[in-house]
């Protein structure tokens, strides 16, 4: 993909991404390029915050363009990276992880605030809106190892928190598949190439965007208005 040269802009009114929510929620390949379900709030949410420090989370659903450009949107989020998580710093590059034998997975580094928004908050909003869990090593219209459902968790309350939620979400048969997530120890997280970096933001009209990523950020604003924050916070990483 060549680096941006369109000036920095925000995403389109969500108006109109509401409006291409709705028309563009199916792929000309009839695959669903954005699906959203709304799914009961964690029952595990894990300890109470302590002093001040923030904390992160590695996401991984698909390509990394649009779980970055939700999670911008989502307040007690303070900066979301997209980058690469699963294999080794030799292949954290974009041409290796897209030939999906690096075992990287494209993943998102979100960090946020605990005293705003809970992980266990996090992991409702990926599985809602961010994409579909029940789709194995693929996301609407990208396949391959690369663009697998993962957690990447940082230590046992993340794996406990994110296993607890997934078989709360079993059990209530909330979708019509099982879901396939994978739960993995976060051994690194490599930033990805910087034009990688605030893609849907740079880019609102391309039409791998508009297809696939608006509608999710629209759907972010209709089932989480309290949570939902117009101005997307913009990734620190050069």
């Amino acid at each position: 993909m060549p680096a941006s040269s369109l000036p920095r802009r925000p995403l389109v009114g969500l108006g109109t991404a509401l409006a291409l929510g709705v028309a563009l929620s199916w792929s000309p390949l009839g695959h669903a390029t954005s699906r959203a379900v709304a799914l009961p709030p964690p029952s595990t949410t894990g300890p109470a915050s302590a002093g001040d420090a923030l904390h992160s989370a590695v996401l991984a659903g698909g390509c990394f363009w649009g779980i970055e450009a939700v999670f911008q949107h989502l307040d007690g989020v303070t900066d979301a990276v997209s980058g690469y998580s699963g294999g080794a710093a030799r292949t954290a590059d974009y041409r290796s992880v897209s030939a999906g034998r690096t075992r990287h997975a494209e993943a998102v580094r979100i960090t946020y605030d605990p005293d705003r928004i809970s992980y266990a908050r996090l992991l409702q909003v990926f599985f809602s809106v961010a994409h579909d869990p029940t789709q194995l090593n693929r996301q609407g219209p990208d396949r391959g190892p690369q663009y697998r459902s993962a957690i990447f968790y940082a230590d046992e309350t993340q794996r406990r928190v994110a296993q607890a939620y997934i078989d709360q979400l079993e059990a209530a048969e909330v979708f019509d598949r099982p879901i396939v997530t994978r739960l993995d120890p976060l051994e690194a997280f490599y930033p990805a190439e910087p034009y990688h970096q605030d893609y849907a933001y740079h880019h609102p009209n391309q039409p791998y965007i508009v297809f696939n990523d608006l509608p999710k950020v629209a759907n972010l604003e209709r089932l989480f208005p309290g949570l939902y924050r117009d101005d997307p916070v913009l990734s620190a990483t050069p």
